[in-house]
């Protein structure tokens, strides 16, 4: 017990490199892209050490979708998941035909591993509250069993807690009956059937007012879905479309129908850099595209990086119903999308 407490000290620094070199990687690329006048640019390296680097208010906004557990992402973990051997990962079987994708058993985490977990996000809240500037959001997705461990290292850090973001879907994960005794206790339920994903919303405390801070750093508040509607923190999501998955093979790739609003809401006035530092196959960085924000992703597994570089144009390419595309040519802004509703002009 004492060694999980020491690491739980403040002056415990966690860094991702033993992960990357566990997997292969190798650190030090970067991409730099346009698509239609929009700019964004890919790193792949470990996401404390780039923060590090920047300047502090160097962002506008979060948005990021970390390894809710960290360690389903080390290395020998990850080369079990891509060998389908299980491990911290759950290969689920087919379900009326289809192939279901992997998902991680976060009730295996050890005392030692949780304690690891909240020590790295004690590292990344201090990193991110600095370079966000003062007002910016920060919107990060969780595990309902696991969410504490982020969330308070983030308050603990200075971010105060502006809510929740609840994203409604069916994932199949819970529910089961108990293990090798369902027969026996056909009416009991071990776990409940998740049906939602917390997303946590923070900022960066403003200076002053909000209207002052909105003048000054462009932050402070979330874009309005329309003139009439506030953006809500209820979201109805399916599951990621295969066609996505097919664009961009990650095991925790979001739908671009979700990442496309809150990616919008995060910047309230349309204007400033969205940054990923847990980047994965893009997702983050494909929404911000499709909506016309500039954008920074940075991955350290090499893999993941090139599914990205790869699979970012196809994923904002997409029209996805529900959601605004932006398409920037020639300074002019049009709108493309479809769906019963739209989330509003860019402009």
């Amino acid at each position: 017990m004492k060694d999980f407490q020491m690491s739980l000290q403040e002056d415990w620094v966690y860094s991702m490199g033993e992960m990357n070199a566990a997997c292969g990687a190798v650190e030090g690329r970067s991409v730099q892209r346009q698509i239609a006048g929009v700019e964004y640019s890919l790193h792949q390296m470990d996401c404390l050490e780039w923060m590090d680097l920047r300047p502090a208010n160097h962002v506008q906004a979060i948005v990021t979708d970390p390894p809710y557990g960290l360690k389903e992402y080390t290395g020998d973990e990850k080369r079990k998941l891509r060998s389908r051997r299980g491990g911290v990962w759950r290969i689920p079987p087919s379900y009326d035909g289809c192939q279901r994708s992997p998902v991680p058993r976060f009730t295996v985490l050890t005392e030692a591993d949780r304690a690891q977990l909240r020590a790295f996000f004690v590292s990344f809240a201090r990193r991110a509250f600095r370079i966000l500037v003062p007002g910016g959001h920060l919107f990060i997705a969780s595990s309902p069993l696991l969410s504490h461990l982020v969330y308070l290292p983030l308050m603990d850090a200075g971010f105060e807690k502006r809510g929740e973001l609840i994203r409604l879907v069916q994932t199949l994960r819970g529910g089961d009956r108990p293990k090798n005794a369902h027969q026996e206790f056909p009416d009991v339920t071990v776990m409940p059937r998740s049906c939602w994903e917390p997303w946590g919303i923070f900022r960066k405390p403003c200076e002053g007012r909000v209207q002052d801070n909105l003048r000054k750093w462009k932050t402070g508040g979330l874009r309005r879905i329309s003139a009439d509607a506030p953006f809500t923190d209820v979201i109805a999501s399916a599951p990621t479309r295969s066609e996505e998955r097919g664009i961009a093979p990650h095991p925790s790739l979001k739908p671009q129908g979700f990442m496309r609003q809150i990616v919008r809401a995060s910047l309230p006035l349309g204007d400033g850099t969205v940054f990923d530092p847990f980047m994965g196959a893009g997702s983050t960085i494909a929404a911000a595209v499709a909506v016309g924000y500039e954008s920074v992703g940075v991955e350290s597994d090499p893999t993941f990086f090139d599914i990205a570089v790869k699979g970012i144009p196809a994923l904002a390419a997409l029209s996805v119903s529900g959601t605004t595309r932006v398409i920037k040519t020639n300074d002019v802004v049009s709108l493309a999308g479809r769906g019963r509703h739209r989330l509003g002009s860019f402009a």
